[in-house]
């Protein structure tokens, strides 16, 4: 077994209703995976995950101690700037 910390950010936060928490999962146990154990209020939304801080596919097989983040897409910003 090995424990990751997923973390969520902006309006993902609160959908699910906490910023972190920590999940046991099988070794060799994928993105895909993880996202199978979260609500479907965080999971039927569009974001993007990253594992270490750099972004990841579904496939991404996790390793003890790893930090998933789920980011919603960003838009905005002054395109005259």
């Amino acid at each position: 077994m090995m424990n990751v910390t997923v973390r969520l950010f902006a309006g993902l936060r609160q959908s699910a209703g906490f910023k972190e928490k920590n999940f046991t999962l099988s070794e060799d146990a994928t993105v895909a995976d993880l996202l199978a154990q979260l609500p479907a209020s965080i999971t039927e939304r569009t974001f993007y995950v990253a594992v270490n801080q750099s972004y990841a596919r579904r496939d991404a097989i996790l390793k003890d101690g790893d930090e998933v983040a789920l980011l919603p897409p960003v838009s905005g910003g002054n395109a005259e700037g």
